[in-house]
């Protein structure tokens, strides 16, 4: 899996990743990481999601980082807002109200990039990727974040086999196998959720559980 799958997702619209409505556990539980309203949050592999709006209604300007322009041009279009656009080394910069949104490869970010983060939401990154790749992620993410910032990160588990991803089903032990050595790894949240997936049902799964974890650096 490398960017031209992503970006041929999005020109193909398959697309069923997307979630067009709000996520509600970014509502339930983004202010366990304690943040100020005015601070700067970065959103991973963030697509076009609305839970971009979210953040920025909560008071936060936004930093999303997505390889495919036609999400990115989606996601300004299909909410009425009028990019700026420029570049910034290898990334395509658009920006409106507040929503900065760097259109490239995720491994491509420095710390330069991040310097002003203060949290970070991630949704729909870590499930996005096939093994290799997610310790890989972690790894990155966590070598480009200023030091403090939290992390708020939903999760899927399923049953290795019963399904080809993505989203792929991620454990907890990998969770806190990536990023224990920095952070202090609470769950907040765990419950099946196959009911509510009748599509994912469909396809073989015999079960399906979020779980939503913030992630705090270790003091």
């Amino acid at each position: 899996m490398d960017l031209t799958f992503w970006r041929e997702r999005w020109r193909l619209n398959q697309i069923g990743f997307h979630q067009e409505g709000l996520n509600a556990h970014l509502m339930a539980f983004w202010e366990r990481l304690e943040l100020s309203p005015n601070d700067p949050v970065f959103v991973p592999l963030c697509g076009k999601s609305r839970d971009m709006l979210w953040l920025r209604a909560c008071g936060h300007s936004v930093l999303g980082v997505e390889v495919s322009e036609i999400a990115v041009r989606d996601f300004f279009a299909e909410n009425g807002l009028q990019p700026r656009v420029s570049q910034r080394g290898p990334f395509a910069v658009w920006e409106s109200d507040g929503i900065t949104l760097l259109c490239g490869d995720f491994f491509d970010l420095t710390s330069a990039d991040l310097r002003d983060c203060t949290g970070v939401y991630d949704r729909a990154s870590l499930v996005a990727l096939p093994p290799a790749m997610r310790e890989r992620y972690a790894g990155h993410l966590q070598m480009v974040l200023p030091r403090s910032t939290p992390i708020l990160l939903v999760t899927l588990e399923y049953p290795e086999g019963e399904m080809q991803g993505p989203p792929f089903t991620v454990t907890e032990e990998e969770v806190r196998a990536f990023y224990a050595t920095e952070f202090v790894c609470d769950r907040l949240y765990h419950l099946d959720v196959l009911a509510e997936n009748p599509g994912l049902r469909q396809k073989g799964l015999s079960a399906l559980v979020e779980k939503v974890y913030r992630l705090r650096r270790q003091p």
